[in-house]
């Protein structure tokens, strides 16, 4: 018997004699008296909510429980893959390991989970400076009390727009300046997240088709010999991409293509 079904039953028991005591019509027989539940003192005197309590700090600035912070952090956690999307280098890494796999011409191999893990944890490896930058200046003095939450979450923040900037070209930067109907702006570090989100993804997903149009090329080569082979020699019932796929992955292996790849990948990011 699984744990859930035998919750559900010692319920049912404990919710069995109440149901018979209503049940009962009122006669003259008189029932037991149902204990009285009583509030322990400790929670009848509180007054509020203690999860909700805010204090107010000098200079107008207001302070959140720790279990309200809490709270607020396990909500935050829902935009998660946003945030992995939209502020690191996770789009690029996946989009050029996505055309390799095409490129090759392995319709599952590697399969997704070994794609995004892979991607994962490359994506922290090139992320790691700017995580690192971003805990020294946010995460550590809000944890030893010397930041507000309000003081350190733009301190804390501001590692990813310098990296999201660093990798924007210019022409994507002036588009959603223009679509968001700013004037354009003195520096880099007066331009605001939600412009910089969006040109940074843009560039991103440019630099991956890129990437990924160069990865094409020599594949796209043997493909090609493979096929005027096969029509000089009349076989043209047999396909190209099976007589082809074992000569790509000689050569993908022969240049240590995965070293080369990712070692590329890590490199051309600006950290």
């Amino acid at each position: 018997m699984s744990v859930a079904v035998r919750r559900w039953l010692l319920l049912a028991l404990w919710l069995l004699p109440l149901c018979a005591i209503a049940a009962t019509p009122a006669t003259g027989v008189s029932m037991p008296a149902m204990p009285a539940l009583t509030m322990p003192q400790s929670l009848a005197s509180t007054t509020g909510i203690p999860v909700l309590t805010v204090h107010n700090a000098p200079g107008g600035v207001q302070n959140w429980t720790l279990s309200l912070q809490v709270v607020v952090l396990m909500t935050a956690l829902t935009v998660l893959p946003a945030i992995l999307l939209m502020m690191t280098a996770f789009t690029r890494i996946i989009i050029v390991l996505g055309f390799l796999r095409q490129a090759l011409g392995t319709q599952s191999t590697p399969p997704n989970q070994v794609l995004l893990g892979l991607a994962l944890f490359l994506t922290l490896f090139v992320m790691s400076p700017v995580l690192n930058r971003a805990y020294e200046n946010g995460v550590k003095p809000y944890m030893g009390g010397q930041l507000t939450a309000e003081q350190a979450l733009p301190a804390a923040v501001a590692p990813f727009k310098r990296f999201m900037l660093d990798q924007t070209r210019d022409a994507d930067l002036q588009l959603f300046t223009r679509l968001a109907k700013e004037k354009p702006y003195a520096s880099k570090a007066d331009v605001p997240f939600k412009v910089a989100m969006p040109a940074f993804l843009t560039s991103e997903l440019k630099t991956a088709f890129q990437m990924g149009f160069l990865l094409f090329i020599p594949f796209l080569i043997i493909d090609l010999v493979v096929a005027s082979v096969l029509m000089s020699m009349g076989m043209m019932m047999v396909s190209p991409m099976i007589i082809s796929l074992p000569f790509k992955i000689m050569l993908f292996v022969l240049v240590n293509g995965w070293a080369l790849l990712l070692g590329t990948l890590a490199g051309s990011f600006y950290t």
